[in-house]
């Protein structure tokens, strides 16, 4: 009834009906050898033969039971140790943020052998079965995919806290020199990108230096470590290169992710590194501004030349920069003074006279760009005040006496202008563009004033406009329309 051997023993109720049953034969027996008188020359040898062989029965069946029930033991931590095997096996292969639930799982059941089980032949098989679980854990790392390797090998140099060292032997430092290589090439990948090869963090902008300065903080001492600086070097050297290829916007914020990174790391390691990225920002900024501008993105080189100015004082190419912002501001209403680049230098020779006035309410800001490029500021004119028809804002050009003026002296070609009023003080005021050819032996004067948007039916391509528009009104030579 006890056969075959269960893990958990034989039931309570089975026990308890075979000693109920002694108990009955016992009493039995006392019962026959109380009602015979008859005397037996065997019989006290006899009964002691068989009283031996009575007790032997029950206790060899216990000791076969129990051999049995160690086997069936034996059998189930077996099947628990294969469970957890299959359980790593399954997850071999597996991204570890899918997979690590599983792990965890799995290290559950081997903990628990090694623990509760330490004499057992399952617990005997848990070393192999762990080495196993180390190698699928950091699959990643023996597929060189450094990046998805740094995340597995840093929870596996967690176990040798929750496991021991001495449970774990040489696995308990088996993770160390493969998580600082994959630090140091993720990150090295990762160099001046917010995202890099595959799967990592990120080391372009990541705080603290991203996996490099980890690298730095959690094996200062390793090999890698010591390749940290030259290999940022590298990266700043060939971005710089970069600078004069056909992307220069793309080097210069990978340059801005290399500089982040260097700051970052701990203690003086990029510190040196970090003001030779500055560096190469700076000549970048300017590069891709002009890159921009010959892309015909005229907003975007405006605006970066503009901040390029604003950041960078003391660089010998700021004025430069100021330069190609006006054309580009301008080439971004009239696509023709951004065919080319603006001159590096103004040409020699005579000098026109050219007169700018404001015949209009608010501040007035004037960009121009030929042979050569500037700006001028008018202050507001006290006094104007808006049109309703082209017409009139002429006649009072011609007739305005006062108005806020200023004069340039420009070497004679083609210009383009662009006239933009404060909208503060005009509500809806648009800017207005213009050409002009300047030519020798005349001086030239500008007026501008605002006409509402009802009364632009004479001008070429606005009718129907609402709202304000300045307008810029050029005399002819010797004042004459």
């Amino acid at each position: 009834m006890a056969f075959p051997a269960e893990v958990d023993g034989v039931p309570g109720g089975v026990l308890i009906g075979f000693v109920a049953f002694l108990l009955l034969a016992a009493a039995d027996g006392a019962r026959r050898a109380l009602r015979t008188h008859q005397h037996w020359p065997l019989r006290a040898p006899l009964a002691v033969g068989l009283g031996l062989v009575l007790l032997a029965v029950p206790a060899g069946g216990v000791i076969a039971y129990d051999a049995a029930r160690d086997d069936a033991v034996e059998e189930m931590l077996l099947d628990r140790l294969d469970k957890a095997d299959k359980i790593v096996a399954a997850a071999d292969g597996r991204a570890f943020d899918s997979a690590e639930d599983d792990y965890r799982d799995a290290l559950d059941i081997y903990r628990d052998l090694g623990d509760d089980h330490a004499g057992s032949k399952a617990a005997q098989r848990v070393p192999d079965s762990l080495a196993a679980y180390y190698k699928s854990v950091a699959a990643p790392y023996d597929e060189r995919k450094y990046c998805e390797a740094t995340e597995p090998l840093r929870y596996l140099r967690t176990l040798r806290g929750s496991l021991g060292k001495d449970r774990l032997g040489t696995l308990a430092t088996w993770p160390d020199d493969r998580l600082a290589t994959s630090l140091y090439e993720c990150g090295a990948q990762g160099l001046g990108t917010a995202t890099p090869t595959a799967g990592g963090s990120g080391s372009g902008s990541g705080s603290k230096g991203g996996e490099l300065g980890e690298l730095l903080r959690t094996f200062p001492d390793s090999e890698q470590a010591g390749k940290v600086e030259p290999a940022i070097k590298k990266a700043i050297d060939a971005r710089s290169a970069d600078l004069k290829g056909s992307e220069p916007c793309r080097a210069t914020e990978e340059l801005r992710g290399i500089g982040s990174t260097a700051k970052a790391l701990p203690g003086d390691a990029g510190s040196s590194l970090s003001g030779d990225a500055s560096s190469a920002v700076e000549s970048g900024v300017y590069a891709c501004g002009v890159d921009e501008f010959k892309d015909g993105k005229f907003s975007e080189a405006a605006k970066t030349l503009k901040d390029f100015a604003g950041t960078y004082k003391s660089n010998g190419k700021r004025d430069r920069a100021r330069d190609i912002a006006i054309a580009a501001e301008i080439a971004e209403a009239r696509p023709a003074a951004g065919r080319s680049l603006p001159p590096a230098k103004s040409p020699g020779g005579a000098k026109l006279t050219y007169v700018i006035e404001n015949g209009g309410p608010g501040p007035l800001e004037v960009l121009y760009t030929g042979p050569t490029t500037g700006t001028l500021k008018l202050t507001s004119c006290l006094g104007c005040k808006t049109y309703t028809s082209k017409a009139q804002g002429k006649k009072a050009c011609l007739a305005g006496d006062g108005y806020p003026k200023k004069t340039l002296h420009l070497p004679p070609g083609d210009y383009h202008f662009l006239y933009k009023r404060d909208a503060s003080t005009v509500g809806g005021v648009r800017n207005n563009s213009e050409s002009s050819k300047v030519q020798p032996g005349y001086r030239y004067t500008d007026c501008s004033y605002v006409v509402t948007g009802g009364g632009l039916g004479d001008l070429d391509g606005l009718d129907g406009l609402d709202g304000l528009d300045d307008v810029a009104y050029l005399n002819g030579p010797d004042g004459r329309p």
